[in-house]
């Protein structure tokens, strides 16, 4: 199976002189397309910052990070929209709604901005409100949702578009046990179903688990430490 993302050489530093923060020395990693992996690491290590590295959020770096068999390094600003556009979807440990728009227009939203035919993806929004849980919530304001359900609207904004990547950074760090559960259970469903390559970043053991793969950053390189399946949060 051929990797979506690759990673080589990968060096990034914070700072500088006295103030400087080493991040990644040499790094290395490569994600097979549909895979489940789970990034863990020590709080601060740069988890976070190897997704907005991925994504081309952050592109102060040396080394080389591909995505779908691209270099990510000599592409421009418009070049790097239509990837984000087109193969990766973020989300994040705070839900990013926007408060005055319905579970339906939180979730149409990027497609919109993007320009696209929104006629076009509603056998899509569909589809997704069904696996997600919010067919009966479409029509609510974020502040109506539970936090489990908040998550699972900006999930469903994030693959409604179909991307090839999600990135997952700390997706369950503001839920409870049981919502947290929810959520990992959707995004192996999603890996599974759908075929969407996952990687997230996650401080939990139990979430961790629920990928196929464990990586974990550790002296500022990225390790493979395996990993079993979990059927819950306990």
């Amino acid at each position: 199976m051929s990797n979506v993302i690759e990673i080589s050489g990968l060096n990034k530093k914070f700072g500088s002189g006295e103030n400087e923060a080493l991040i990644f020395d040499g790094a290395e990693l490569q994600i097979e397309k549909g895979s489940f992996v789970s990034l863990t690491g020590a709080s601060g290590s740069g988890k976070s910052t190897l997704l907005y590295l991925i994504g081309g959020l952050d592109r102060d770096y040396t080394g080389n990070i591909s995505v779908g068999g691209k270099s990510i390094a000599g592409m421009n600003d418009r070049q790097l929209s239509a990837m984000r556009s087109e193969k990766l979807s973020y989300v994040f440990q705070f839900y990013n709604l926007v408060a005055n728009l319905t579970v339906e227009e939180n979730i149409l939203l990027p497609i919109e901005l993007s320009g696209k035919k929104v006629k076009n993806y509603r056998e899509k929004l569909r589809e997704i409100l069904e696996m997600t849980g919010l067919s009966e919530k479409r029509r609510n304001y974020p502040s109506q949702l539970s936090g489990g359900q908040q998550q699972r609207c900006s999930i469903a904004r994030a693959v409604l578009s179909e991307p090839e990547i999600l990135l997952a950074d700390e997706p369950t760090g503001n839920l409870d046990k049981a919502a947290g559960e929810e959520i990992m259970k959707l995004f192996k469903r999603l890996n599974e179903e759908n075929g969407i390559t996952v990687l997230q970043v996650t401080h939990s053991d139990a979430c961790a688990a629920y990928g196929s793969r464990i990586v974990r950053l550790s002296d500022h390189r990225l390790e493979d430490v395996g990993g079993s399946k979990l059927s819950s949060l306990n």
